[in-house]
């Protein structure tokens, strides 16, 4: 049942994510590679003096976590876990997404977008289902919450603006029978505050 559920959730997901920066090769080698010898730093002169400026990241400070058990702490660092490994499909879900409405905007006709979307389906097919197919239930789950985080519509929504209600039901039904809700939405300041902490992290590089 357990693998049922993540081919589902691939075929969910693939819809809307593209491509993975990961995936970008660098076009210099690292044997190549030689670190700078200086830095440019920004300058200002005040009174005849000159000061230099450096620009720090900001700092977030939370209160530290206090575990009461071990499996508290587990279920923490499996949401780490988790947030690391979908937070960056859905970003690029949110960014593709956006990009195909400005594609389907430029279209002459209904039957030309439909064609465009399952050309771009069948795409995102053919290039992504072995990396999406590796993420765990957990992480599938989290990419469905994290979809309305970036985009501020949930899977389901997305799913009747493309194919509209019938299969948007469908595959919810579907989605209810694992356990999962394609119309999960996420709430950063009370039920997924602890998601919302792991991403500011994640993001300003303390996590």
């Amino acid at each position: 049942m357990a693998n049922k559920l993540k081919i589902f959730l691939f075929y969910m997901i693939a819809f809307f994510a593209t491509q993975s920066a990961a995936q970008v090769p660098s076009s210099i080698p690292a044997r190549e590679f030689k670190p700078p010898t200086y830095v440019l730093m920004e300058k200002i002169v005040e009174n005849g003096e000159v000061i230099y400026l450096e620009y720090l990241k900001e700092l977030y400070v939370y209160p530290p976590l206090v575990f009461t058990s071990k499996k508290q702490e587990k279920f923490y660092w499996r949401t780490v876990r988790d947030v690391k490994k979908a937070l960056p499909y859905a970003r690029l879900a949110s960014k593709e997404v956006n990009k195909l409405n400005i594609e389907l905007l430029a279209l002459p006709d209904d039957a030309t977008r439909r064609k465009h979307v399952n050309d771009f389906q069948k795409r995102i097919f053919r290039q992504y289902e072995k990396p999406l197919r590796k993420l765990t239930i957990n992480q599938g789950k989290m990419l469905i919450k994290l979809i309305d985080r970036e985009h501020g519509i949930n899977t389901y929504e997305l799913i009747k603006a493309y194919k509209g209600s019938v299969p948007a039901v469908f595959w919810n039904t579907v989605a209810k029978f694992f356990g999962s809700d394609l119309r999960a939405e996420y709430d950063g300041s009370d039920k997924d505050r602890i998601v919302e902490r792991v991403i500011t992290l994640v993001d300003a590089g303390q996590l």
